[in-house]
């Protein structure tokens, strides 16, 4: 049998234990935490660039859609800040017809960067929720902080 002195530094001994996993757990959740915050900017801004695309490719859409209605000899100015010049129709519905098929190569290549995120934050959902099942003292605390 345990003396009384032995028996206490066991129960020290496993507090100590327990505070390690406390201790590890929480920085395990900053980690987590961390990691899921970055990943939603991430997103954001991938969204925030998809929509700035598909507004391009729609203005070079209804560009190009009105140059072709119009006659070869018409003149087309090019606005360049302030400043409009004379270009050539067809010099102009090239750019149009570049900035479309442009835009449309970088909406293909953000909609990969979405899904590669989505599943990273699902990634981290996951692996959150498993560390707030392995811990519900854990969660507990989280819960109980005011925000």
């Amino acid at each position: 049998m345990f003396r009384y002195a032995e028996k206490g530094r066991i129960q020290d001994y496993l507090f100590s234990l327990i505070e390690m996993a406390d201790e590890a757990n929480r920085t395990a959740f900053l980690e987590i935490q961390g990691r899921m915050i970055e990943s939603t900017g991430k997103m954001k801004q991938v969204q925030n660039q998809m929509r700035s695309k598909e507004a391009e490719k729609k203005r070079a859409y209804l560009t190009l859609e009105e140059l072709k209605q119009l006659p070869d000899d018409t003149n087309v100015y090019k606005s360049i800040g302030r400043t409009f010049v004379l270009e050539s129709k067809a010099a102009l519905m090239n750019e149009q017809e570049n900035k479309l098929k442009d835009s449309e190569a970088s909406i293909i290549s953000l909609q990969s960067s979405k899904e590669y995120l989505e599943k990273q934050i699902a990634e981290v959902e996951n692996n959150l929720r498993e560390l707030l099942q392995q811990d519900p003292g854990l969660a507990r605390q989280i819960m109980s902080m005011n925000v």
